[in-house]
């Protein structure tokens, strides 16, 4: 019995440990959280949860090069959500920052394109 403790003590320190190393990037004031921030073959991988304070629950962006490939946001407006990305693929990240930043969404003091600018702040 003793051993089984001591091994179920062992797994949950390491559980903890590993949780502590892979702490998500949160914004305190944006209210943001960068979940996933990789490279693969030369293509960046982003997903991050925008805040709470818009309709979209997940943004995904694939950047090459300084250049948005692709935006995919989850929930929120479709139609809308599907433009966004439609007009910033190909753009430079500088390019949508410049645009999408401080658009906001009746009085919630953001947006989901304002989330997006925000969040590519945050990746240099």
């Amino acid at each position: 019995m003793k051993g089984i403790i001591t091994a179920f003590v062992l797994m949950l320190f390491s559980m903890t440990a590993m949780a502590q190393e892979q702490q998500p990037v949160v914004s305190d004031v944006e209210d943001y959280v960068i979940v996933k921030d990789e490279v693969v073959e030369g293509v960046r991988y982003v997903t991050a949860t925008p805040s709470a304070k818009v309709c979209s629950k997940q943004i995904d962006i694939e950047i090459k090069d300084g250049i948005i490939r692709k935006v995919v946001y989850t929930r929120g407006c479709e139609g809308n959500a599907k433009g966004i990305g439609a007009l910033i693929k190909d753009m430079s990240v500088d390019e949508a920052i410049r645009r999408l930043d401080g658009i906001t969404c009746g009085k919630r003091g953001t947006s989901c394109p304002d989330q997006l600018a925000k969040i590519l702040k945050a990746l240099d």
